[in-house]
């Protein structure tokens, strides 16, 4: 957190980020608890659509969504192919007891372990300390984050491949085999709004696996190379920092996330998240529903594909607001300084 020079900052008690800012310890305890609230949400969430679903009405026209996430990654299916939500508790429950693991994690290492992971007893852990100006550390914690993405993009690949994933074209779910072409991997960076086939969804998928896990082994096989600039983070590299750049990369993601579900029925199918949507622009851009809407029973009468992404779009919007704020205060700029010289109704102040 930015303390403008002074050493000796008392930060107030909302400012939670302050108590994790040079305690690798304690940002260990926020991620794991973090991790654990949002597999309780999964979980809970999940159990309370599942209990007032009616299979009478379309799915996306439900408060559905959780299950037209899991639907569309084939689970909840019977052996004649018919959604029945066969699975979805288990999967629920498994949420919410993952979520107490990492609760309970998340509660030792803010209260038993150390604060910071420097003073740890352990060889391995003390690698993970946090050193905003020793690139080398980054570089290597950079590169376990990168690696465990790209294991996850391995697990959704292979999801696809020997389970099987929902494919709205046959209305069923198929197994799916990624097509690594990179012409055409290259080719979809531009109209990745319209992609119509799952196979190259999933070979995009693998193309990032590769791409990240080589990228992760790279980041921490090697050390800093050259002289460290300001280009490469010297005097700019801070919990701050890391703040902004990570609320950039969620609000981007959410953004594009809502740009996505709003239109294409091949990685978010109609069946399960409603018609497609138009967009419209008023104070700000925002999406309203398309079809018939009139036995819609959530969301204020709107189908489930409007909820997620007009939600998305709006939090991606603050969180990249953030970004700025919190990007600007890495690099030195003092707000308090525009607060101190202006008055009530922002007049300034005589100088």
């Amino acid at each position: 957190m930015q303390t403008y020079g002074n050493p000796d900052v008392t930060y107030g008690w909302w400012a939670g980020n302050s108590m994790v800012t040079n305690r690798s310890g304690r940002f260990i305890a926020s991620h794991a608890a973090h991790t654990g609230l949002i597999c309780f949400a999964a979980g809970a969430n999940t159990l309370w659509e599942l209990a007032r679903f009616d299979p009478s009405l379309p799915m996306g026209h439900q408060s559905s969504l959780y299950i037209s996430h899991l639907a569309s990654i084939g689970i909840g299916f019977d052996e004649a192919g018919v959604w029945t939500g066969a699975g979805v508790v288990t999967i629920s429950i498994l949420h919410l007891i993952f979520s107490m693991v990492y609760g309970a994690g998340g509660l030792l290492h803010a209260v038993l372990f150390e604060e910071d992971i420097q003073d740890s007893e352990i060889i391995q852990a003390r690698k993970f300390k946090l050193e905003w100006d020793n690139p080398d550390n980054q570089t290597f914690i950079l590169g376990h984050h990168l690696i465990f993405f790209g294991i996850a993009n391995i697990w959704f690949v292979e999801w696809a491949r020997v389970h099987g994933i929902y494919d709205p074209a046959i209305e069923a779910v198929r197994q799916v085999n990624y097509n690594l072409d990179l012409t055409q991997i290259w080719n979809h960076q531009f109209d990745f709004l319209s992609i119509d086939s799952l196979e190259d969804v999933m070979g995009g998928h693998a193309f990032l696996a590769f791409f990240q896990i080589g990228g992760g082994a790279f980041h921490i096989a090697t050390k800093q190379i050259g002289e460290y600039t300001e280009f490469k983070g010297a005097n700019v590299l801070s919990a701050e920092a890391i703040l902004s750049w990570s609320l950039a990369g969620i609000g981007w993601m959410a953004v594009v996330a809502a740009f996505w579900c709003a239109t294409n029925t091949t990685v978010y199918p109609e069946a399960w998240y409603g018609e497609p949507l138009q967009l419209k622009f008023g104070i700000a851009p925002y999406w309203v529903d398309t079809g018939d809407l009139s036995d819609a029973t959530a969301f204020f009468g709107h189908s489930t594909r409007a909820a997620l992404v007009n939600v998305h779009y709006y939090l991606g919007f603050f969180y990249i607001q953030g970004h700025l704020w919190h990007a600007l205060r890495a690099m030195g700029f003092d707000f308090k300084r525009l607060w101190n010289r202006t008055g009530p109704y922002g007049i300034p102040r005589t100088l």
